[in-house]
């Protein structure tokens, strides 16, 4: 057993969020799943009307949250996500992106546009701690 496979990581060896809002801003937000939606009517504690009607988006069959002031409607400049609880997976998941482990390209460009990331980590350590943590079982800190 190597190092890597005895020590037991912590999101924190990679990734501390600093709730800059940077992942939150934009013109449009992230698509919501059924399982989304439920998760985020039952956090709100609203009918599913009252949460189309107040915070959704939606054009056809595509249901996403509205955009406030070039954020997310749930970004507060000063508490953050505001329904971090009931949160889409995709934000969940976000920046811990999968494709971060195949795509070098990929990890530069996340690392550099997200503050949260623990500096002076390469990108081959980076990738073993993260595949560390995806083997721990501990995704469902950063994903669905």
């Amino acid at each position: 057993m190597n190092e890597h496979t005895a020590r037991r990581y912590q999101i924190s060896d990679i990734y501390t969020c600093t709730c800059c809002g940077f992942c939150c801003q934009g013109e449009t937000t992230v698509s919501l799943d059924a399982d989304d939606q439920e998760r985020m009517i039952r956090v709100l504690g609203l009918s599913r009307e009252e949460v189309r009607e107040r915070y959704w988006r939606v054009t056809g069959s595509v249901v996403q949250m509205q955009v406030r002031d070039g954020h997310c409607i749930f970004y507060d400049k000063k508490a953050g996500c505001t329904i971090h609880e009931g949160r889409p997976w995709r934000c969940r998941q976000w920046p811990l992106h999968p494709s971060m482990l195949t795509d070098e390209n990929n990890f530069q460009t996340i690392t550099e546009s997200c503050p949260g990331f623990k500096k002076g980590i390469g990108y081959q350590e980076f990738c073993r701690i993260f595949q560390a943590l995806i083997d721990q079982g501990d995704t469902d800190k950063f994903s669905r």
